[in-house]
């Protein structure tokens, strides 16, 4: 019957206790004396009783003592991380009875109240369903985080009668993250990039002409080139005997008074600076090699197309002069050319490759200014010039030109 019986708390006891004195050392060994086959029996019982009634002991106890210790619901023994000198604030979740005692430790010792700068706030959470149980807030407030503090962790303790629960908190310097301004760098140096390329193609004359005024005097000297001109100008020849076309201003007043008087450049141009008699051919031929750039003016009149090349020795002299010497070839238009088909392969060549510059102004106005779209880009092709404005050359126009009628442009020629 006893066997049966259904296990409760009480009757659990009663059964340890039975069974601590029928096991107890002499009177097992009296009764085992007697009764030969007690000792089975007994040790039977021992397994039946241990099964049946020391083990819902065991989980009572077991239960009692899980439901009346305190729980620490968080931290749960972590680090966070704390920049130096901020401000703070840590919580301590405990679960519980209502009369468990709830307080943070730091190097061993609790909270003193009259600290500056560590302070402890409590609040308590009843539990509805239970009376017994409450949950306990330990708010611990850091108003600023000293060095100090990363060198212990704070401790969250949670006791009672029944047991101590602890947990802690180690503070910890930052990790720096570097991806972020990696990151950041880049994207800084891309639009850097993209910006600084959008502005040097859309000013780059401007900025390679303000390089050339500042910053070229204070670079090393070259070497001489032997080149005795900057440029070597060749023009249309002006249809019929006696008449001043807006080729001829161009050349022999507007031209140089913009790049030999404003901006010192030595210029060598036909029928100015040739003489009555010398071969059309050795002329062109030496002085395209004595100088640095050839300036081709090229105008509408499809009629003056025509000096662009029907001499074989002026198309000799260009072409070692071109192909050999290298010469940098610049392409002026008068006005719009709307065709090319009629030009030689050169000249459609190197206009695809390099593009012309078209003129844009009045030729009738007085001084140009040197600072105006079509001069600076002509400026662009030409060399860096060093030496400051030369006024070796007298500026006059062929109608006003003494002599004039005797130094006669002469035709010239590109080769094709």
């Amino acid at each position: 019957m006893i066997l049966l019986w259904p296990p409760t708390f009480t009757s659990c006891l009663l059964s340890a206790a039975l069974y601590d004195l029928v096991t107890e050392g002499t009177i097992r060994q009296m009764l085992c004396g007697i009764f030969g086959v007690f000792c089975q029996l007994l040790s039977s019982l021992e397994i039946l009783i241990y099964k049946r009634m020391r083990s819902p002991v065991d989980a009572f106890l077991s239960v009692k003592h899980r439901i009346t210790t305190p729980e620490i619901v968080s931290p749960a023994n972590e680090t966070m991380e704390v920049i130096l000198g901020s401000q703070l604030q840590l919580i301590c979740n405990v679960t519980g009875r209502v009369s468990d005692f709830v307080y943070w430790k730091w190097n061993g010792s609790i909270v003193d109240e009259k600290d500056p700068v560590l302070k402890e706030d409590f609040t308590q959470l009843e539990n509805p369903l239970n009376k017994r149980r409450s949950t306990v807030l330990a708010t611990l407030n850091i108003s600023v985080v000293e060095s100090k503090f990363f060198l212990h962790p704070f401790i969250c303790l949670a006791k009672n009668t029944y047991g101590t629960r602890t947990a802690y908190i180690q503070l910890i310097h930052p990790v720096p993250d570097f991806h972020k301004p990696m990151i950041g760098i880049l994207v800084m140096v891309t639009l850097l990039i993209t910006c600084s390329v959008f502005i040097y193609k859309v000013f780059k004359i401007d900025i390679v002409l303000l390089y050339r005024e500042t910053c070229y005097d204070f670079l090393p000297k070259k070497a001489s080139d032997g080149k005795t001109y900057d440029a070597y100008i060749l023009c249309p020849k002006t249809p019929g005997d006696g008449s001043t076309s807006n080729s001829d201003i161009f050349v022999f007043k507007v031209l140089p008074e913009v790049l030999e008087k404003q901006c010192g450049y030595k210029l060598f141009i036909c029928g100015r600076d040739d003489y009555v008699g010398e071969s059309i051919a050795e002329v062109t031929n030496e002085n395209i090699k004595k100088s640095r750039r050839l300036i081709v003016i090229l105008v509408r009149e499809t009629s003056e197309f025509r000096w662009l090349g029907n001499s074989s020795q002026e198309q000799i002299a260009m072409y070692n002069a071109l192909i050999q010497e290298g010469i940098k070839v610049v392409l002026l238009e008068l006005e719009k050319i709307q065709d090319y088909e009629k030009m030689p392969e050169s000249i459609k060549f190197i206009k695809q490759k390099q593009g012309v510059i078209r003129w844009s102004g009045d030729m009738t106005e007085g001084a140009q200014s040197v600072n105006t779209r079509f001069w600076k880009k002509l400026r662009y092709h030409m060399p860096a010039q060093r030496q400051p404005p030369s006024s070796q050359h007298q500026l006059l126009t062929p109608a006003t030109q003494p002599d004039f009628m005797e130094k006669q442009p002469r035709e010239v020629h590109v080769p094709l």
